[in-house]
């Protein structure tokens, strides 16, 4: 270690005793050279002498505090024979002729000149205790550098070991061949000098009340976070950032412990408490590094398990217990404790990984069952999830399933929205360890992951970031900017680049450690506008005078390129609700507005949904008016890589179900879902769809009690209800992914093709799908509750014949059983604008899939 100078202590001309022979030689020695100067002892010299002697008395006294070790009942070891003799230690030995070795190393003064006072100042001892100044900060929480002060580390006169244990009775210094008692100097404080050349590896003794521990000191470590980290982390490039920051076990000098850091700039002091010290942090303070703002302490003997939080010291003095922003496993909420973790999972999923970026998400089938995984089966762990999703959801025949937030979360009525531990599966489930177990199980059953992810706010709470250090950290510092309007939550400050750089590194965390395939972007709108939600006088233009928030558009533009450079094969969905120009643009490529892409590889089309829902919401006999806002949506269809949602949002607070927005009796309902079902697989771009609708449950959902699953019970009378709207959703995927033409070209608008789409006067609109070699889908819906028989649409001259490939009013699906059984041949009649036509039977309140038969 290298040597730091000491702390300021006692007079050392305030000690009393007599002296000891060794003192005695070096006063005799100091008088023999003092007597050197022709004719007078300067003032200086006496004042020399004195320093001398007292230095004397204190290597004897330590001398005394370091008796050889005794085993009870045993002989003397031959190392502690050497270390007592003739009531003088070897280490007073070795100090002795250290001495002598330096004097005879002083050259002679010149004839005339005065003794060498400041070389034999040099050789003064000093005092080992701390001075006032250091107890005080020590004491208070607020020492920037406690190692500096504490441990062990070379002084004038030898080694000075200092102690700081609160409530310890005694504290001894054991190492090879050396103990050595401590003096307690009062209020946990305590210190000794021993005469040693070099800072020994050591370990401490401490007496409580009523036990006696051997522990390692902590403030004999090196830091634990190299220049590299430091510099990273100041400009806020740390794209590994939850390896450097956070709680580490690890090995240092071959002692295992744990490494603590965290990132508080504007904090007086840090220190850290857990269990293992009865969660009072006073002996446990944490050291500044440099400028950087992050604090660091290794603690040996601490381990997986541990629970821990910061005790910071703000800067108006106050204290607050802090979880750990970068903690990677927490307590079981409503606890609010960091855990220290360390994982030993081995993956299994190589083949999923392998595969996984042969083709980009938007020229690949996508069909997503999202879930909130509380409730998904309420009482299941992650493990218990992981014996039945994955196989729940291969049968249903989805690609992915999207997780709602599994980050940690306080309050579970927010779904997972509201995130206070950013880097920590939600505990409610299991550990992180558990978390894993469910991705890699469903990676073997040939199912994608996709998680939601929070970056637009975090929750006030007291615990978490809110004010971390005292004062605005994650938050911007100005409270208009900062106060999200609509959930009362605090906004991250996407202009701070250590903020951009925890969050950016969180996105690679996720995909990296838990091989997550992709991370839905939750309140992207509300990110991007500086006026979201406000009215005027609530919000400052930015520099260039509009509402967009620059800062935030960086920080997406950095976490997209980062991710996908980093981690080849995932893709980001953006939840973006307005017409911001280039979502799933790349970064580099500017736009009519002048900004680069925001890098998204899909966005979610809430367009769509909104139109669409509204439509299926109005009666038969009033959709004729309304049909616009089906056939909207291709006027924009190409403009982004959408993803067509009918996501949690939509079946909750009073917006109702799926099944029942529909209008009429429950039989229509049902057929009014089915047909929307089939008309949304068949539109460009990629399917969501929330747990529970995808067998018609009725009531909303709540997060308390999960999809009414009892619907699907054969002692229900309605059982087949449901179920038949779950094999058409079995259905509807297993087509879908079997048809290129439905996916492979669902953002080129070479992919689609309008038979008819103003026939709203018989609800009905029809169109071609198309892969790249041309081959074709015809997709037709009637949202009509008549049977339109014979109805003529215009189709390509090429195709022989065209058979049925799904109807979704089949009776095995609870339809009527209006179907066209047999291949449909064109008729060389043109019809809509094509050279050739067929004639189809048209269910009500369906939908139809034809292909080349």
């Amino acid at each position: 270690m290298t040597p730091r100078p000491p702390s300021s202590g006692p007079d050392p001309k305030k000690t009393t005793g007599k002296k000891t022979a060794q003192a005695k030689k070096t006063a005799g020695k100091k008088t023999t050279q003092a007597k050197k100067t022709p004719g007078r002892k300067t003032a200086e010299a006496k004042k020399t002498a004195e320093a001398k002697a007292t230095a004397a008395k204190r290597t004897a006294e330590a001398e005394k505090t370091v008796p050889a070790k005794k085993t009870a009942g045993a002989k003397k070891t031959v190392e502690a024979k050497k270390t007592v003799a003739a009531g003088k230690t070897s280490v007073g030995k070795a100090a002795e002729a250290r001495k002598a070795a330096r004097k005879a190393a002083v050259p002679s003064p010149p004839a005339g000149a005065e003794a060498p006072a400041a070389a034999e100042a040099a050789e003064a001892a000093v005092s080992p205790a701390l001075g006032a100044d250091d107890r005080e900060r020590l004491l208070a929480g607020t020492h920037h550098d406690p190692h500096a002060v504490l441990g062990a580390h070379r002084v004038p006169g030898g080694v000075a070991f200092r102690v700081f244990r609160p409530h310890a009775r005694a504290v001894t210094v054991l190492s090879t061949g050396l103990r050595v008692e401590l003096h307690d100097d009062g209020d946990g404080f305590f210190s000794a000098l021993a005469p040693l050349d070099e800072v020994p590896v050591h370990r401490l003794l401490v007496a409580y009340e009523e036990t006696v521990l051997e522990a390692e000191d902590p403030y004999r470590f090196l830091p634990t976070l190299g220049e590299l980290d430091l510099h990273l982390i100041g400009e806020g490039r740390h794209e590994e950032l939850w390896r450097a920051l956070g709680a580490h076990p690890t090995t240092r000098d071959g002692v295992a412990g744990t490494r603590f850091a965290v990132w508080a700039p504007n904090a007086r002091g840090v220190r850290v408490a857990g269990g293992f010290n009865f969660w009072d942090g006073t002996a446990h303070p944490m050291r500044s590094l440099g400028s950087t703002g992050v604090w660091e302490l290794f603690l040996p003997g601490i381990g997986a398990g541990e629970l821990y939080k910061y005790e910071i010291t703000r800067p108006d003095g106050s204290r607050t217990f802090r979880a750990d922003p970068l903690a990677r496993r927490t307590e079981v909420p409503p606890a609010t404790s960091s855990v220290v973790h360390a994982s030993h999972y081995t993956w299994g999923d190589g083949e999923w990984l392998a595969r996984r970026a042969d083709a980009p998400a938007h020229e690949a089938p996508m069909s997503v069952y999202e879930v909130h995984l509380p409730s998904w089966r309420p009482g299941l762990t992650y493990r218990d999830l992981a014996e039945q999703l994955p196989s729940y959801v291969a049968d249903l025949g989805f690609t992915h399933v999207e997780l709602m937030p599994v980050a940690e979360h306080p309050f579970g009525g927010s779904w997972g929205y509201q995130v206070t531990g950013f880097y920590a599966p939600t505990a409610r489930l299991g550990d992180p360890d558990d978390f894993k177990y469910l991705v890699d199980r469903l990676h073997q059953a040939g199912i994608g992951v996709i998680m939601d992810w929070v970056p637009a706010h975090f929750p006030r709470d007291d615990w978490a970031l809110a004010e971390f250090d005292g004062r605005p950290l994650y938050e911007h510092s100005d409270p208009l900017r900062a106060a999200h309007p609509d959930w009362g939550t605090l906004e991250f400050d996407f202009g701070r680049r250590e903020v951009r750089n925890f969050l950016v590194a969180n996105a690679v965390y996720w995909c990296e450690e838990f091989h997550i395939d992709g991370l839905r972007v939750d309140a992207v709108a509300s990110m991007l506008y500086l006026d979201y939600s406000r009215e005027p006088g609530q919000w400052t233009p930015n520099e260039h005078g509009g509402r967009e928030n620059l800062d935030a558009v960086a920080f997406l533009q950095e976490m997209n390129a980062t991710v996908y450079r980093r981690v080849p094969g995932v893709v980001t969905v953006a939840e973006e609700s307005t017409a911001w120009d280039g979502v799933t643009r790349a970064t580099h490529h500017k736009g009519p507005s002048g900004f680069g892409g925001l890098g998204f590889g899909l966005k979610w089309n809430m367009g769509w949904m909104h139109d669409s829902l509204a439509y299926m919401s109005h009666e038969p006999v009033h959709r004729t008016y309304h049909h616009g806002e089906l056939t909207f949506s291709m006027v924009y269809a190409y403009s982004e890589n959408y993803v067509l949602p009918i996501s949690h949002d939509e079946v909750v607070h009073g917006k109702k179900s799926l099944v029942s927005k529909m209008p009429g009796d429950w039989w229509q309902q049902r057929a009014n879902e089915r047909a929307y079902l089939g008309y949304m697989w068949a539109h460009p771009g990629k399917q969501l769809l929330f747990m529970g609708q995808e067998f018609a449950q009725g009531a909303e959902w709540s997060e308390a009690h999960g999809p009414d699953w009892w619907l699907l019970d054969p002692e229900y009378g309605a059982s087949a209800d449901h179920r038949g709207v779950r094999d058409l959703v079995r259905d509807l995927n297993t087509v879908y992914r079997d048809t290129p033409a439905l996916w492979r070209r669902d953002t080129h608008p070479s992919g689609f093709a309008w038979v008819v789409g103003d026939a709203a006067e018989d609800d009905v609109l029809a169109f071609l799908r198309l892969d790249a070699d041309g081959t074709p889908l015809l997709a037709v819906s009637h949202f009509a509750p008549v049977v339109r028989s014979d109805y003529r649409l215009g189709v390509p001259d090429d195709v022989p014949a065209w058979h049925e490939v799904l109807n979704t009013d089949a009776a095995r699906y609870g339809g009527g059983d209006v179907v066209n059984p047999d291949p449909v041949k064109p008729e060389p009649q043109g019809w809509h604008g094509r050279p050739a036509s067929i004639r189809l039977t048209l269910p009500p309140l369906a939908t139809v899939w034809l292909r080349p038969a």
